[in-house]
């Protein structure tokens, strides 16, 4: 089968034509698409420790023998401690996650450990839904962290939103369609604001711009500026969700914060999270934003535009294909 592989660190990615079949238990999955994420290029610049040579991709979907089109659930936990009892596998101290710490989807095929870790896509389109499975999924559950303070305040809620990329677009649907806050975005880059405010956004800031307070902020980017202006941005009792693996840190102690403000990281999402998100994505159509597809072997150009910041959305690798617009 085909296979895109990340053989060593800094390296650039192989393509094999001959690599071996998936063998073991578990369900064999044939790879419908695969999207392309910002983890993915963590595990090729050494920041995710990850053993080499491995098959990244962990966004995938793709169609079992009995359950038909599915998303695969890529945080497979021990299923033998607390979080795995809680239903959190996503942050298992012993997790094997496809794509990170086993072969994951720039494949032909995968094999998935268990039955439990298939959704039925349930009619979403396999490709233009691939990106839910960790970027979509990763931002509901940083979103699903403020909503309980967002509701409670209702239409005088503020939210702010740190990084218009794909994990930014999603936030800002999941905001907008799961509270009535006014939702704030902030980004460097003048096309990604002008996407926000296309996706609903009622404001999007330069960080030139006077940022304002907000009793919500969720930073996708990380990095020490912006987990800085997060820390600044929160209001009292505010919640503020740090998600961006940008190496940055929130300095927390007594008037270093607001007033019982939470400070809190976010890590991918929960299986049942997942359900939630494929059934919000059933109901309301436009959380599936439109992606750009383009052929497995063509995984180290994705990954090469993903690194200069040419991808407005999410790319999706997908077998066989040509680069379109879905």
């Amino acid at each position: 089968m085909q296979a895109v592989l990340c053989v060593e660190v800094d390296g650039s990615l192989e393509v094999r034509d001959d690599h071996p079949e998936p063998t073991g238990a578990g369900e064999l999955v044939e790879v419908t698409a695969c999207g392309v994420c910002h983890s993915d290029i963590h595990v090729v610049d050494g920041i995710y420790p990850s053993p080499l040579p491995l098959i990244l991709g962990h966004e995938i979907t793709g169609v079992h023998h009995e359950l038909g089109p599915v998303m695969v659930y890529a945080p497979w936990g021990c299923r033998d401690c607390r979080q795995c009892d809680d239903g959190l596998e996503n942050i298992c101290s012993n997790s094997t996650e496809a794509g990170l710490l086993t072969d994951g989807g720039y494949a032909d095929r995968i094999m998935v450990p268990d039955r439990r870790y298939l959704a039925p896509l349930d009619g979403l389109d396999p490709i233009a839904s691939a990106p839910l499975a960790c970027g979509g999924l990763t931002a509901y559950r940083a979103v699903d962290h403020t909503l309980d303070r967002l509701r409670r305040l209702g239409p005088d809620a503020r939210a702010l939103v740190i990084g218009a990329g794909g994990l930014g677009q999603f936030a800002i649907r999941y905001l907008r369609l799961l509270s009535d806050a006014h939702v704030s975005v902030l980004d460097l880059s003048p096309d990604k604001r002008a996407t926000a405010l296309a996706l609903g956004a009622h404001a999007a800031l330069a960080p030139d711009d006077e940022i304002g307070a907000y009793d919500a902020v969720i930073d996708f980017v990380g990095a020490p500026v912006t987990l800085e202006t997060a820390g600044q941005a929160i209001l009292k009792q505010g919640v503020l969700v740090a998600v961006g693996l940008g190496l940055g840190t929130v300095g927390v102690g007594f008037g270093a914060i607001a007033h019982e403000a939470t400070v809190l990281t976010s890590v991918w999402g929960s299986r049942l999270q997942m359900n939630e998100l494929l059934d919000l994505a059933r109901k309301e159509p436009s959380v599936i934003q439109p992606v750009e597809t383009m052929a497995l072997h063509e995984a180290e150009a994705a990954h090469q535009r993903l690194r200069n910041g040419e991808v407005t959305g999410r790319i999706v690798l997908v077998p066989g294909a040509s680069q379109d617009i879905v």
